[in-house]
């Protein structure tokens, strides 16, 4: 069995505990992790404390040349990574793959930007330039769908500016981030990356730690404010990517064999396990029974099972508890709705559910109201395009949403009235490192990625200088 260690002040050590993780789609121990104690957790900040001067003080040059060599060597062993990923997390080994990948794209476009320094005002009276500096040590928490990539929607950013971390990832998927921190070993100095595992008991303390200067978390809306409210007392920079119950709204005219393909692939890629993915499908009156027809049709071709068997499409939920809350949401479907494809669980072992679609149910009932993170869709029927506006932003979560139909003008007029952070015209789930990112209402606080990323990680910094 492959040994895994805690990356802290540069070295590979051993966890002072450890903890079983679980291959979902066997149930069965895939390896032992080391499990930080809270003495760890202050060393790693420590050393990333003691470490931040000198890494702000480098050329950003010479911080991208390094970043950029992170993503070589993932890339270099992107199989073995995949593979790895499939078994801790579920996923099917080309979707693994494809976030090996992705984490490459991501690390190489985040470390391109720069930190111009901007000239506000240069006159006979005075010279006002504004600089962005560095924070300190930035805290990463890392959730359990994508334990790769969004390391990387933070950590090129974060070293870019000038900051140092400490990254904690999920409980149930430590091993491919610890596997990472084996590569940033090599590359980084001491202090400046630091990985630390727990079994979600280190969390207050990294987030309240007076020596760490910003949260930077992906996760549930309930851990978010959580960490708000315990980054309070140091007045920490936040930022929070949380949930989702992103709606789709299918408008009259949209052609239903091109819509139902790209609806089903927006809502149960990983799973259904996708802050961003489609949870509620709004689908007008006059196409809706070939809607949810070709949505079933989709659902029972698809192929549940181990990651790493060809051939397979969906594969389990990633933990036990994520599989009885997702469970407990079918039952409510069976109550509320009519469940025309799925709603089953294959026998054998494994966290599985077979791809669910849920059609006549409406607005009120919890398979709709709650976010399900599983392979289940709620399709709703509408006859009243502002009803189904209504409908989409009437809940407090606002990540993302997407409004499908050939009449361009109707779906940008409804697209530029949904209150949410992004929202798509006839696609789902399409972003990259170049857009900025970050959610409406309670889905989010602040902005991932692109420029708008880079900044979060920064404070402006002003000289105000007399001529």
């Amino acid at each position: 069995m492959t040994e895994y260690r805690l990356l802290i002040d540069g070295k590979l050590v051993h966890g002072d505990m450890t903890m079983a993780v679980v291959n979902p789609a066997t149930e069965q121990v895939l390896a032992r992790a080391p499990r930080a104690s809270r003495g760890q957790l202050d060393t790693a900040v420590a050393a990333a404390k003691a470490a931040f001067p000198a890494w702000a003080a480098r050329p950003i040059n010479d911080r991208r040349a390094l970043i950029l060599r992170i993503a070589d060597q993932l890339e270099a062993r992107a199989e073995e990574f995949a593979r790895l990923l499939t078994q801790e997390q579920g996923k099917p080994l080309p979707e693994a793959q494809a976030e090996i990948a992705y984490t490459c794209a991501f690390i190489r476009h985040l470390a391109g930007y720069d930190l111009p320094v901007k000239v506000i005002e240069d006159n006979d009276n005075r010279l006002v330039r504004q600089f962005r500096k560095p924070l300190g040590v930035v805290g990463a928490i890392i959730p359990w769908n994508f334990p790769v990539l969004i390391v990387a929607f933070k950590l090129p950013l974060a070293l870019l500016a000038g900051n140092t971390m400490v990254v904690k990832p999920a409980p149930t998927t430590p091993l491919s981030t610890l596997k990472l921190g084996a590569i940033i070993a090599e590359i980084l100095p001491p202090g400046v990356v630091n990985i630390v595992t727990d079994q979600n008991d280190l969390g207050p303390a990294l987030t309240a730690h007076p020596d760490v200067a910003k949260i930077s978390f992906t996760g549930s809306t309930a851990t978010g404010q959580k960490i708000m409210a315990s980054a309070a007392s140091t007045i920490k920079r936040l930022t929070l990517e949380l949930g989702g119950n992103d709606a789709a709204i299918v408008l009259p005219g949209a052609d239903p064999a091109k819509v139902a393909p790209r609806l089903f692939a927006g809502a149960f890629m990983n799973a259904g396990q996708v802050c961003l993915a489609i949870k509620r499908a709004y689908v007008h009156g006059s196409i809706y029974d070939e809607v949810c027809a070709r949505l079933a049709e989709l659902a029972e071709a698809a192929v549940v099972g181990d990651g790493l068997q060809q051939g397979t499409t969906i594969g389990p939920l990633q933990n036990r508890m994520q599989f009885d809350k997702v469970k407990a949401l079918l039952d409510s479907a069976r109550a509320d709705g009519r469940i025309i494809a799925g709603g089953t669980l294959p026998d054998g072992p494994g966290y599985f559910i077979r791809p669910t679609i849920v059609a006549d149910v409406a607005d009120g009932h919890r398979i709709v109201d709650e976010e399900q993170f599983g392979p289940i869709l709620p399709v709703i029927r509408f006859d009243d395009v502002e009803a189904a506006v209504a409908s989409a932003n009437g809940l407090d979560l606002g990540l993302g949403g997407s409004v499908w139909g050939e009449d361009r003008d109707l779906a940008r007029s409804v697209a530029e009235r949904i209150d949410s952070g992004t929202v798509w015209i006839n696609k789902h789930l399409d972003f990259g490192p170049n857009i900025p990112f970050g959610g409406a209402k309670q889905s989010g606080l602040g902005v991932e990625f692109a420029e708008e990323g880079l900044a979060e990680f920064t404070q402006v910094r002003i000289v105000n200088e007399a001529r």
